[in-house]
């Protein structure tokens, strides 16, 4: 599939600070695309320098095959959905998602055609008399989405834009964007610092640290096979251990957790009940603490309570040395 977006090389530094460093990303055409990484890895830099706010200090940028480095922002086919909605509040739900049309001159029999059909696409319809300030974040979040998708750019960047949501209407949204992102066939480019959603709604993901990618890979690929402990570490939760002279990674479902069974000796450290699993806290005999969870239908262990531990040979995956930047990103 050809790429959409291609970033070959960028670089972007604020004074000393090197916020994207050789950076290379290709997203294909069609996919919902996520920059993950924790906060000052650079993920921002590099949607901002998509869109055109920044301009790289080294570097290109394609969109659609065509260099767009020092295009401005309104030159390029895009468009950018943010964290905090920047609706006018001053007018209607209609006049905010018609506004790029107004700009460009569309016919108004034929931008009330397009808001109608993008309202409704958003689940909107019918909503388009009222203010921002009479609606819910939720709903606010999705105007901010129809203003962008109106002008059926060929890319869509969200920077954070679920952030401000509270967690079930987050969980909701996600599902939403993800069947709207596939009902539209656009390019979504997602930035996030929350693994769950990465790894929920993405059919790739690049993991940032300090600036430069450690990994891309489809969600299954980077949580089950990561390229470097960072990755190993930042995304989902993480055992790693050393045997056999090797650094294993071992993820929590992974390790079966037993009163009885034969593996290695262990002792229940602490009991974290969350609701569908429990999660335990585990100390090995070689002085490691590991994470388990079991499913509630199984017997309950106790703080204190003296276990085995085992995982299969498929379950333990080898981590490569870390790969450690010098300079932090932004």
């Amino acid at each position: 599939m050809a790429a959409d977006v291609a970033v070959v090389g960028a670089r972007k530094t604020f004074g000393e600070v090197v916020a994207v460093d050789d950076a290379e990303l290709r997203v294909p055409a069609g996919q919902f695309f996520t920059l993950l990484g924790p906060s000052g890895s650079g993920k921002t830099t590099m949607l901002r320098l998509i869109a055109g706010f920044e301009q790289p200090d080294a570097g290109t940028i394609r969109i659609g095959g065509e260099d767009v480095t020092r295009q401005p922002p309104y030159a390029r086919d895009v468009n950018t959905v943010f964290q905090d909605y920047a609706l006018f509040p001053h007018m209607t739900v209609a006049e905010n998602v018609g506004y790029g049309l107004r700009i460009k001159r569309v016919r108004r029999s034929e931008r009330e055609k397009r808001v109608a059909e993008v309202l409704k696409m958003v689940r909107l319809d019918g909503y388009g008399g009222r203010r921002p300030i009479q609606l819910s974040g939720g709903q606010r979040q999705r105007v901010a989405l129809a203003r962008a998708i109106v002008n059926s750019p060929s890319v869509l960047l969200l920077d954070e834009p679920l952030g401000a949501l509270d967690l079930k209407l987050r969980q909701e949204m996600q599902v939403f964007l993800k069947a709207l992102q596939q009902d539209l066939g656009l390019t979504f480019i997602y930035v996030t610092h929350d693994q769950e959603e990465a790894l929920t709604m993405s059919d790739q993901v690049a993991v940032f640290r300090n600036g430069r990618i450690e990994q891309v890979g489809a969600p299954a690929d980077v949580y089950d096979r990561p390229a470097t402990e960072f990755v190993a570490d930042f995304v989902g939760t993480s055992n790693i251990l050393e045997r056999g002279g090797r650094r294993i990674l071992v993820r929590p479902e992974r390790i079966s957790l037993s009163a009885n069974g034969s593996g290695e000796p262990a002792t229940i450290h602490d009991v974290v009940f969350v609701g569908s699993f429990t999660r335990y806290l585990v100390d090995t005999a070689r002085g490691e603490r590991l994470t388990v969870v079991r499913q509630r239908d199984e017997s309950p262990l106790a703080r204190g309570d003296r276990v085995s531990i085992a995982w299969s040979d498929d379950s333990a995956f080898e981590i490569p040395e870390a790969h450690v930047p010098e300079k932090e990103g932004r």
